[in-house]
C-alpha cells in the first residue's frame, strides 16, 4: 500500500527530480510544445532565479517527488508542479495551502489563460483574476491573487 504524501523543504539533492517532474508535467499539459528543448534553459532558471530567492516545498510519496511549489518573499508563486498521476488528488491543494501559510498576507501568480483546468483549481482555492498580460513566449496569461 502506498504511503500518504508528506511535505518537506527542498534539498539541493532534489534538483534532478524537480527538473524531471517539471518536464513531465509541461509535456502533459502542452504536448504541442517541445519542452525537451527547454530543459537547459529551465535548469539555469531553476538554479539562478528560483532556488536562491524562493522557499521551495516538495511533496514526497514513497520516496519519490510528486510535486513542488515555489513562493518568494513577496508572495509570488512562480511554480506549482504536480505529477500528472497526482492531478485531482490533495497534493496540489496541500501545496497551495502551504504557500498561503508561508505568505499569509497574500499570494500572487500567473497562469496560462488557456489552462482552464489550472484556473478552475486556483479559483476553487480562493484565487481571483486580477488582470492579464502576455508572457515572454507570447502566450496570454491571467494574473491571479489570493488574499486572506
Amino acid at each position: 500500500m502506498s504511503e500518504a504524501f508528506k511535505l518537506r523543504p527542498y534539498r539541493e539533492s532534489d534538483e534532478d527530480a524537480s527538473i524531471t517532474l517539471w518536464l513531465e508535467t509541461w509535456r502533459q499539459a502542452y504536448p504541442s510544445i517541445n519542452f525537451d528543448a527547454r530543459v537547459d534553459w529551465w535548469r539555469n532558471r531553476w538554479r539562478t532565479e528560483l532556488v536562491p530567492v524562493a522557499q521551495i516545498v516538495v511533496a514526497e510519496q514513497d520516496g519519490a517527488l510528486v510535486g513542488f511549489v515555489t513562493i518568494d518573499g513577496r508572495g509570488y508563486l512562480d511554480q506549482l508542479v504536480v505529477s500528472p498521476a497526482q492531478w485531482g488528488s490533495d497534493v496540489s491543494r496541500t501545496l497551495v495551502d502551504e504557500t498561503k501559510r508561508l505568505s499569509p498576507t497574500g499570494v500572487r501568480l500567473k497562469v496560462n489563460a488557456d489552462n482552464i483546468r489550472a484556473i478552475k483549481f486556483y479559483m476553487r482555492n480562493g484565487f481571483v483574476k486580477t488582470g492579464d498580460e502576455v508572457n515572454t513566449s507570447g502566450r496570454a496569461v491571467d494574473l491571479m491573487e489570493w488574499k486572506p
